[in-house]
C-alpha cells in the first residue's frame, strides 16, 4: 500500500489517535507491560513523521489520562519517564521538522522533571508552523468541560456577558483547544470500542475508525489503512445527501 493511492487534497486536517494495546502486545511478546510502552512510544516517533510526511495539519495523541493515575505506582513512574526521554530525545526532530508541540490536561500534575522538559520543548518549538502535535497528558474530557463550565460562569458573574449569549462556538472557546479545528478523524488501536473520556465535545461529528492492531504494531501500513477508509466516508453533518 502506498501514500500516492491517497488524495492529498482530502486528508484530514485534524487526526487524534488512541494508542491502546501497548501490554496485550507485551503479553504476546512474553514480557512485561513495561516492554509495551517502551515499544509504543518509540512508534509515536514512526506516526508523528508520517503525519508531518503527509500534510496532516494537527496531530492529537492521547498520551496519559486522568485515570492513569490510578495505575500501579511503578507502571505510573515508568509512563512519566518514557514521557520525559521521548521529549529530551525528540526535542531536536520535533525543531527540526519545525513542528509545534502542545499539551492539553491537567499537566500541573506531572512530576517536576517530567513538567520542565514539556515545558521546555513547547516554549522551543511555539513558533514552528508546519504541523502542531498535541499530546493530552493527564486529561480527561470531562474535566476540561467541568473547568470550561467554571471559567464561564466567573466571566458571567463578572457581568462579561449573559447567560442567554453562550452559543457552542463561545463554550468552545473556552476549551483547552480553542485554536485547533475539531478532529476530522479518531483512530483508536487494540479494537476497544470506546473514546475513554477523550475530547467529547471536539468529537462531536468525528468520523472513527478503530482497528484489531494494536498500538505497537500500528505502522504507517495501519496509518494509511485509516486514511484512506477516511476518505470513502461522506461527511454531513447532520444534512441529508441531497444537502450536500
Amino acid at each position: 500500500m502506498s501514500s500516492s493511492t491517497l488524495s492529498l487534497d482530502r486528508l484530514p486536517s485534524h487526526v487524534a489517535i488512541i494508542p491502546d494495546g501497548n501490554g496485550r502486545w507485551a503479553k504476546q511478546q512474553g514480557q512485561e507491560r513495561t516492554f509495551g510502552h517502551v515499544k509504543g512510544t518509540a512508534n509515536v516517533k514512526e506516526i508523528v513523521t508520517f503525519a508531518k510526511e503527509l500534510g496532516i495539519r494537527v496531530l492529537t495523541i492521547y498520551a496519559f489520562s486522568d485515570e492513569n493515575w490510578q495505575r500501579p505506582l511503578q507502571e505510573v513512574e515508568i509512563l512519566m519517564d518514557l514521557l520525559k526521554q521521548y521529549l529530551i530525545q525528540e526535542r531536536e526532530t520535533i525543531l527540526k521538522n519545525k513542528i509545534q508541540l502542545r499539551a492539553i490536561g491537567t499537566i500541573e500534575r506531572l512530576p517536576k522533571p517530567v513538567l520542565e522538559e514539556l515545558k521546555k520543548t513547547i516554549e522551543l518549538s511555539s513558533q514552528n508552523q508546519e504541523m502542531i502535535l498535541n499530546f493530552a497528558v493527564s486529561y480527561g474530557a470531562r474535566s476540561e468541560i467541568i473547568r470550561a463550565v467554571q471559567k464561564i460562569s466567573q466571566d458571567v458573574l463578572k457581568g462579561k456577558y449573559k447567560p442567554e449569549a453562550i452559543d457552542s462556538a463561545h463554550f468552545a472557546k473556552y476549551l483547552y483547544t480553542p485554536d485547533l479545528p475539531d478532529p476530522d478523524l479518531l483512530i483508536r488501536t487494540s479494537g476497544e470500542m470506546r473514546i475513554s473520556n477523550f475530547l467529547l465535545w471536539q468529537m462531536a461529528y468525528t468520523e472513527m475508525y478503530v482497528t484489531q492492531t494494536l498500538w505497537p504494531d500500528f505502522n504507517r501500513e495501519e496509518f494509511l489503512k485509516a486514511l484512506l477508509e477516511y476518505q470513502k466516508r461522506e461527511r454531513r453533518f447532520g444534512l441529508t445527501e441531497d444537502q450536500i
